[in-house]
């Protein structure tokens, strides 16, 4: 299971950075909707890191909004998780 968070935190990081330099060459990007994705099924370490290294989406509020209510819906099905089952 960790190996697939792993792989996961990975292959977001990897789709944060190839995003970033999209960015900086104004070339077509990622969607947010695949960003967030990614975030949402395991990748949030990867976003996390690739958000702080690449400097990327820190300014875009309505995007740390949407990635702030992802990481608080992971929080709450890890805790309901882990008292329940």
């Amino acid at each position: 299971m960790i190996y697939i968070f792993l792989f996961l935190s990975l292959l977001t990081f990897i789709v944060f950075g190839w995003d970033k330099r999209l960015a900086v060459k104004h070339k077509k990007r990622i969607s947010e909707n695949t960003l967030l994705g990614l975030t949402l099924i395991g990748g949030t370490a990867g976003a996390v890191l690739g958000m702080l290294l690449f400097r990327h989406k820190i300014s875009k509020k309505s995007f740390l909004l949407k990635f702030a209510g992802i990481v608080l819906i992971q929080i709450v099905c890890i805790y309901f998780f882990r008292r329940y089952w």
